[in-house]
């Protein structure tokens, strides 16, 4: 069974990472992107906080039909006032209050909200603790984009970094 206490927790701990690489990312090189056409790697931190923060917002709200373009809209009701050339401690620092936003809005919620079914934006018919999970790992996808730009700038992702140290004390 999955609990929205855990998929909280973890996707905590995910942020927690996606904004350390934002801060760690050497600021002159924020736009950075391999090939000109991907994203930058400020571009991915923006639609990291975007995405979470329209979507939950949307979702806290009851919202059961995501495969309805009329939600898109809505989402931007839900972004932060966040310049577009963000440096990358503002950019953390809104990760981080997102998540914190995001927890509480979700924490607040009784068991019954999560257990209700709803259409993802393909359509197909999950729970809205399925859509907290989708939402959740959109991210992890993008975190290790995050990390491959970090890592394409010679820096070791604070996850690596975590596990060396715990290869090195035993």
């Amino acid at each position: 069974m999955v609990r929205v206490k855990n998929v909280l927790d973890t996707w905590k701990a995910i942020r927690q990472d996606s904004a350390t690489a934002v801060e760690e990312f050497p600021a002159a090189d924020l736009d950075f992107r391999p090939v000109p056409e991907m994203q930058s790697f400020r571009e991915i931190a923006r639609h990291i906080l975007d995405a979470s923060d329209g979507l939950i917002g949307v979702l806290a709200d009851g919202e059961t039909d995501f495969s309805n373009p009329a939600f898109r809209p809505r989402m931007k009701n839900y972004l932060r006032d966040l310049p577009a050339d963000a440096s990358g401690a503002n950019l953390a620092a809104a990760l981080r209050q997102s998540m914190d936003a995001i927890a509480a809005k979700l924490e607040a919620k009784p068991a019954e909200f999560f257990a209700t079914t709803m259409k993802r934006i393909d359509g197909q018919e999950i729970t809205r603790l399925e859509m907290v999970q989708f939402v959740k790992e959109h991210e992890l996808t993008h975190r290790q984009q995050l990390f491959v730009y970090l890592r394409l700038k010679g820096l070791t992702p604070a996850t690596t970094r975590r596990r060396l140290a715990r290869q090195a004390a035993k």
